[in-house]
């Protein structure tokens, strides 16, 4: 195996690892049936639920999934 193969390897289960912390660290959107009911009136009259630490969590969420998508692409690619 040449360097870059192995490289790419050690980021995709690098990135593959950090994916999975980022994505159990998030919160869930609803909580059963009364989560439905009364969630849609928080979020449609503005709640604040967007910023903060679960807005940096789904933006680095969808960086890693970027860069996972992309090395393996190119590790398929080799």
């Amino acid at each position: 195996m040449d360097t870059l193969h192995i490289a790419l390897s050690v980021i995709e289960v690098l990135a593959c690892l950090f994916l999975i912390v980022t994505v159990l660290l998030q919160e869930g959107t609803s909580q059963g049936l009364s989560g439905t009911i009364s969630g849609g009136a928080e979020t449609f009259f503005g709640s604040k639920k967007g910023h903060g630490m679960q807005s940096t969590l789904n933006r680095v969420t969808g960086v890693v999934a970027v860069i996972f998508v992309v090395v393996a692409v190119a590790l398929n690619l080799l």
